[in-house]
């Protein structure tokens, strides 16, 4: 059952996260810290995280997914291809994700990027 149909877990609800009360786990490309992960009023999961990549690195190879993603780089420089185009991203820079469309990204900087991801599945959304 879609957790948006699971009547039983309540959904997400209004609240600050804390940059400096997130736990930050060690990646094998760099850390992650975890914002939330649940269902909301409106949508079936709303999932946000925070990746801090290290230079020369890549969080995985270019992918696709039917849920839609947002990405906000919060510091560092990236170079994020969709679809096979390339582009340079800086800090303050947001990169969205259409359903389905291949994506992937780089630190092409000398310093760690960091940046947070936002996904989402709504009723909308097609299935994998």
């Amino acid at each position: 059952m879609p957790p948006s149909q699971n009547k039983s877990i309540p959904p997400l609800a209004s609240t600050i996260f804390d940059w400096e009360n997130l736990t930050s786990t060690p990646t094998a490309v760099g850390a992650r810290r975890d914002f939330f992960d649940g269902q909301t009023n409106t949508l079936n999961n709303f999932e946000c995280h925070a990746t801090t990549l290290n230079p020369g690195k890549a969080p995985h190879p270019p992918h696709r997914h039917p849920d839609e993603e947002l990405v906000i780089l919060r510091e560092g420089t990236l170079e994020v291809t969709v679809n096979g185009v390339a582009r340079r991203m800086g800090p303050g820079s947001i990169a969205f994700f259409a359903s389905n469309d291949e994506h992937g990204m780089f630190n092409i900087g000398d310093v760690p990027a960091t940046y947070h991801v936002l996904r989402w599945i709504s009723p909308s959304t097609p299935k994998a």
